[in-house]
């Protein structure tokens, strides 16, 4: 059990480093890509590629929390 909890554990702290580095990119980036591909970031193919990847993360991290040790 111990091993899980680690894998947990080293994905919370790489998470949390994706959150800074997303916010720096949402504030320093993000308006620069929007006036260099205006389409890209209103196409619904794009939102939905968006939503399905959030979507699969937290199918993994659900199953992962229940699946039996080995």
């Amino acid at each position: 059990m111990a091993g899980r909890w680690t894998v947990f554990a080293v994905f919370a702290v790489l998470g949390f480093v994706g959150g800074i580095l997303a916010n720096w990119a949402y504030k320093q980036l993000l308006p620069i890509l929007i006036k260099m591909f205006p389409d890209l970031f209103t196409a619904e193919w794009f939102l939905s590629g968006l939503g399905g990847t959030l979507l699969t993360l937290l199918i993994v991290v659900i199953w992962a929390s229940f699946s039996p040790d080995k």
